[in-house]
């Protein structure tokens, strides 16, 4: 426990480099007492409007939070549109270094609106465009990321499909990654999964594991898995599951995560389960993001990765605590360890 504290306080050391699709958030906050006259839907009095910058940007968020400094590398839409410059001024705010991000004429930046009453998600809005971004921008976003990646102690790839990360610019993250000897951790998007071998670590929930075994499968002609069973419902086939693509991928490690069960370790030769420490669970959302930046920023400070995965677990079970996707200190953090 010790060791994890001192991992935790020198977290203001550590410099990511968040490469990603980015989102920004818009909560509406409410209350219901009556139902419309128009249709069966609940009018919803606003009351409060706010927006945080999302997608890569929350994993961004996330390390600035808990001392550590990020800078994003992603792609936004048109300067001119509202969204755009809305995510621009909020990451400001948030201390993001913004410098590798690139704007596409033409293109819309994903807004994600949700209208909460009370505790409880009513719906969500999403106003996006998810073609592949333009060989021009490629250009420009790949020479940043070749030139800057010296300065940084790892790099997280967020892909959440929405036309920045396609299989080529993947592989060559990877690769020029591992060329500087950087880590380069990834939440995956799951019909990429045959690109991110060599990464340090991959960090899929259960879900996504379900559907790489699936993909993987697919793909590999030589049928050289051992397990057909894609449904991880008990421990013994979340086992196997994550034995088969840690191998098939060469990574280092794969950390899958279980939601209120925890999550699970694989590392060459071993796995461990890490039950949850969670008190209490108001919201997942953004959980995913608060694991992979905790794990990478402790890796960068040398802690193995059981000590990561640990460390990223009590981080975790802080944000589901919290309403609407949030984000934890070192305060925090450490008082939970303690």
């Amino acid at each position: 426990m010790n060791n994890l504290k001192k991992i935790i306080s020198e977290f203001d050391k550590v410099r990511i480099l968040v490469v990603g699709d980015l989102i920004l958030d818009q909560y509406i906050w409410g209350d219901v007492d009556r139902i419309s006259p128009e249709a069966p839907v609940p009018v919803v009095w606003a009351n409060k409007r706010n927006y945080v910058p999302g997608g890569a940007a929350n994993v961004a968020n996330n390390i600035t939070a808990l001392g550590a400094r990020a800078s994003l590398c992603g792609v936004l839409g048109d300067r001119k549109d509202p969204a755009t410059k809305k995510f621009q001024a909020e990451a400001e705010k948030l201390g993001i270094n913004t410098k590798g991000v690139f704007f596409e004429e033409g293109r819309k930046t994903t807004l994600k609106t949700r209208i909460i009453a009370g505790h409880q998600q009513v719906v969500r809005v999403d106003w996006e465009d998810v073609h592949n971004i333009s060989q021009n921008v490629k250009k420009k976003f790949f020479k940043y990321f070749g030139d800057n990646i010296k300065n940084f102690d790892a790099v997280i790839v967020e892909d959440y499909g929405k036309g920045l990360l396609d299989r080529e610019l993947t592989a060559d993250i990877i690769k020029n990654a591992n060329a500087h000897g950087k880590i380069v951790t990834i939440d995956p998007k799951e019909n990429n999964f045959d690109c991110y071998k060599h990464a340090t670590c991959i960090t899929p929930n259960r879900k996504e594991a379900q559907n790489a075994i699936r993909y993987l499968k697919m793909k590999d002609r030589g049928n050289s898995f051992r397990i057909y069973k894609e449904s991880l419902l008990m421990d013994k086939d979340i086992i196997r599951a994550g034995e088969e693509i840690l191998g098939h991928l060469q990574l280092e490690s794969l950390l899958i995560t279980l939601g209120e069960n925890g999550m699970w370790l694989f590392e060459k030769g071993k796995n461990k389960r890490i039950p949850t420490v969670a008190q209490k669970v108001f919201d997942v959302s953004g959980a995913g993001d608060t694991v992979i930046s905790v794990f990478t920023m402790a890796l960068s400070l040398g802690a193995s990765k059981m000590e990561a995965a640990y460390i990223a677990n009590f981080a975790a079970g802080i944000v589901v605590g919290k309403l609407g996707t949030a984000v934890t200190n070192q305060k925090e953090l450490l008082e939970r360890i303690k």
